[in-house]
């Protein structure tokens, strides 16, 4: 890094340069703010993977009802969050297709009655189809599924081509000579008082030595947020790694297009899902596990493979081109951690914290934009009030919190 960088000196640093954190300081940069993001790797991590359904309704959970407003909210978002770009949807992979809910056999049928009327009872649109009407629309799903549900509001967009095109947004905006993105490590963030954690964060500190000092620091780097030095001694983030394979298929021409809608089914009581992209290949996916391995497991790929074509026979026939596996940050109740720290004295002032977005980044990346320039506005939404970050902390109330790996103003 230049000297010049080393000084560096911006409105707000955003830590992690996953879909969440670029979508933030795009957010950001196009309020009118210098932003930078700080990440050696970006959209590397789990963005990386992401099949990038925006399934609002199909993705409510029993007992995660909580989620749904902030789901719903993104979800009506997208569309001037992707305007924002400047580009046409092509350039994202955002398309306005419809999700359809599949059941493989007569219990999976019922799981997905079940789901449908905790769906309605919240008020969302889910249609149920015989299997003929499901076949009209989709003639390569398989005359064996047990019954199908149509979601008109879920939709998709493409992680990798979301991201990128954010990364060329930025680079537009930012200063001549300087990077948007800076691919470097960041060790942890720094304070107005050197031994005082609750104070006002001023920046951030590098792993090669040098620093950016910023107004704002939004702190989105999944997985390894609590792992930062400076954060406040009473703040408890609790991320888990939850790990899942995800496939990519090529479809040859005599068969395209294999899918119109994104098809997510439950075989046996196991979910996958079988999204087609507009460049002629597909994603399935995503198993879900917790045993600590990152590496894609062959009953993963076999278990995936296995549902889809009970699904859409068809998919025996696609071209393996990619296997993928990525940790997602979950938390205890699988909801964000998103907004300001609270302190002895209030929020801690310069602090963001943006992570924990488990299944959901993709879908929530506009909402957690906009708040976050809510919250450096000043404004206050308390609708998500129930995602703070110190939600599991033990207290908000440290008398002097001295920083973690003992990091000075610089």
């Amino acid at each position: 890094m230049s000297e010049r960088e080393a000084q560096r000196t911006v409105d707000v640093a955003v830590i992690g340069g996953g879909v969440i954190g670029l979508g933030i300081a795009w957010t950001l940069a196009h309020s009118g703010r210098s932003v930078v993001v700080i990440d050696p790797d970006p959209a590397g991590g789990a963005t990386f993977a992401a099949a990038g359904m925006l399934a609002a309704v199909s993705e409510l959970h029993y007992r995660e009802e909580a989620l749904l407003d902030l789901m719903l909210a993104s979800s009506k978002l997208y569309p001037d969050f992707i305007d924002s770009l400047g580009t046409d949807s092509d350039a994202t992979g955002y398309q306005r297709t419809t999700t359809l809910n599949v059941g493989a056999d007569a219990a999976d049928r019922q799981a997905l009655v079940d789901l449908r009327a905790v769906q309605v009872a919240n008020g969302l649109g889910v249609e149920p189809l015989t299997v003929r009407e499901a076949r009209v629309l989709e003639p390569l799903l398989s005359p064996q599924v047990s019954g199908a549900f149509l979601v008109e509001q879920d939709h998709q967009v493409d992680p990798r081509r979301l991201t990128e095109r954010i990364q060329l947004a930025l680079a537009a905006l930012a200063p001549n000579g300087q990077d948007a993105v800076i691919r470097v490590r960041a060790r942890g963030l720094l304070h107005a008082d050197a031994t005082d954690a609750s104070s006002r964060v001023t920046g951030v500190a590098l792993a090669d030595g040098s620093s950016i000092q910023a107004d704002e620091v939004v702190v989105a780097n999944g997985l390894w947020a609590g792992e930062l030095d400076g954060l406040p001694e009473h703040l408890r983030l609790p991320l888990r790694p939850v790990y899942g394979d995800v496939l990519r298929l090529r479809v040859p021409e005599h068969l395209r297009p294999l899918l119109t809608c994104t098809v997510r089914g439950l075989v046996h009581g196991v979910p996958v899902y079988l999204v087609p992209r507009t460049d002629g290949t597909l994603v399935i996916g995503a198993t879900q596990r917790e045993d600590g391995s990152g590496v894609v497991s062959a009953g993963g790929v076999y278990q995936l493979l296995r549902d889809a074509q009970a699904l859409v026979p068809a998919v025996s026939e696609l071209e393996l081109i990619e296997t993928t596996a990525r940790a997602r940050p979950g938390t205890p109740d699988n909801a964000p951690f998103l907004g300001r720290v609270g302190c002895s004295n209030g929020d801690i002032a310069g602090l963001i914290i943006a992570t924990g977005f488990f299944r959901h980044g993709v879908l929530l990346t506009p909402v957690a934009a906009q708040y976050c320039l809510q919250l450096i506005e000043g404004i206050a939404d308390d609708r998500w009030r129930n995602f703070r970050p110190d939600r599991f902390s033990a207290s908000r109330e440290p008398a002097s919190a001295s920083l973690k790996g003992g990091l000075s103003w610089l």
